[in-house]
This record gives C-alpha cells, structure tokens and sequence, in this order.
C-alpha cells in the first residue's frame, strides 16, 4: 500500500492534483495511470450523484489511489456517505469561521458526536476487519480539508487553522476573486489573502492547497506557501490535447 496522503500532505511535500467532473469510473482509473498524486470528484460544480461517486471511489480504493471528494455541503449525513464509500477524504466548501470547521471536523471523525460507525462499509472493509483497525484507519488516513472562499475566512484564518482535524486549508481564488468584487483570481488582493492563509497554515502545522488553471502558476503560488495544486480538471485536459490536434494538423 502507497504512503497515506495525509502523511505527505502533512509533510509538506509538493503535490499534483486535478479536478474530476465527469461522473465516470473509468477516468478515474485513465488518471490512476498518469503521474498526478491525487484528484478531487467535484461533487459541488458536477453532477455527480451517491451512486456514481461510489463507483469512482471504488475504482479508487482497488486501485489505492487518493481521491478526495469536494462535496456540496458539510452536513454530516454528506460527509458520512462519501467517506463510508471510501473516499481519502473531503474538502468542505464555504469555510468561514472556526466553528463551522470544528463542526466538518468533528462530522469526519469517529467519536461521541461525530462520524457514525458501520463495519459494513467499503471504508471498512465489507464488515471483514475489527473496529481497532478501521478506528485507526480513519486516524492517520482521513483527510479534512476546509475550503476558504470568502473573505470571512481570511478575517479568522488563525482560529480556523487551529482547529484539530483540520488537515489542511484549500484556498479558493475563483471565489474570493468574485467576493471581493473582482474578475481576476490572481489580482494582487487574492494573491495576498493566499499568502495570509499560508502563514496561518504554516504555524498551526496545516498543508497550503489552491487551484491553479495550469502549471505556469506554480512557482509563485509556491512561494506564497502553497505545496498542494489542484490543477484545471479533465475537461481542461481534453480541450487542450484537442486544440493542439487540431492545430497540429491544420498548420501541417
């Protein structure tokens, strides 16, 4: 079995990501293939519905490749299907303040209050492994990753990157662009809220994630602390693979 994502994210290490927003397995076993480290079934922005993301994550887990699902909301009861189905983790949208990531927190994480226990489960092993093995499991596998898309959440970054079981913080550009009444995700403002996020991160022992539209943005986000990129998604990769053909074959 590969190294747990949260370990490396954790550590620091340099990690390729991309979006997926076709609900279809065989793309994520297509991606399992190539040299990204995880994806993200954009379970907000697509539609994927509980049977296709149990399909994708469990193409996934035969495969032991990480996949992380962005959900629609943070309920609990979302949260508890996507991780009872397998997923590596979740990423919540709409982080804001401290006490909406204690809740996201608390929802994907077994315990008294918390995330419902099922031994049937795929996450379990289809009722085949003990209660201490899967409790484990979840300790050093789970991920948590709290989406911070609004200026709120910038304002009270250092309480939210304190909050235990909270992984690690996924900065939304697009979204803060937008809040702050821009149209441009790498303005000088969303640049700076980046960075703000970073040093919260980096103190509270949390991992730095954005989207970037392609590889060009990497060395800056990187030194505004980002290690995580989450970079365009399938139909992005198609668009360009086509247009280069067709280029390719109309100047030939």
């Amino acid at each position: 079995m590969k190294e747990p994502l949260r370990d490396r994210l954790l550590r620091g290490d340099v990690l390729t990501g991309t979006f997926l927003k076709t609900p279809a397995f065989q793309l994520v076993e297509v991606l399992a293939m190539s040299d990204v480290d995880l994806i993200v079934l954009d379970a907000e922005h697509a539609p994927f519905d509980r049977g296709s993301i149990d399909a994708c994550l469990g193409i996934a887990r035969a495969l032991d490749f990480p996949v992380l699902v962005r959900t629609h909301d943070g309920s609990p009861g979302t949260i508890l299907t996507v991780l009872d189905s397998g997923a590596t983790g979740v990423i919540i949208p709409h982080i804001d303040s401290a006490a909406k990531a204690e809740a996201i927190a608390r929802a994907a994480r077994f315990g008294h209050g918390g995330r419902g226990y099922a031994g049937s489960t795929r996450w379990a092993g289809y009722a085949t492994r003990a209660m201490p093995e899967v409790l484990a499991q979840s300790r050093k596998e789970t991920v948590v990753l709290a989406q911070i898309e609004e200026p709120e959440g910038v304002e009270d970054i250092d309480a939210i990157a304190a909050v235990e079981g909270i992984d690690g913080l996924f900065v939304g550009p697009a979204d803060l662009a937008v809040c702050y009444g821009l149209t441009d995700p790498a303005a000088p403002e969303v640049r700076a809220a980046i960075k703000r996020v970073g040093q919260a991160a980096q103190k509270h022992g949390k991992c730095l994630i954005t989207f970037a539209p392609n590889a060009s943005w990497a060395a800056e986000l990187k030194a505004l602390g980002v290690t995580v990129f989450f970079i365009a998604s399938e139909h992005a990769f198609m668009l360009d693979g086509a247009n280069a053909a067709a280029r390719g074959v109309s100047g030939a």
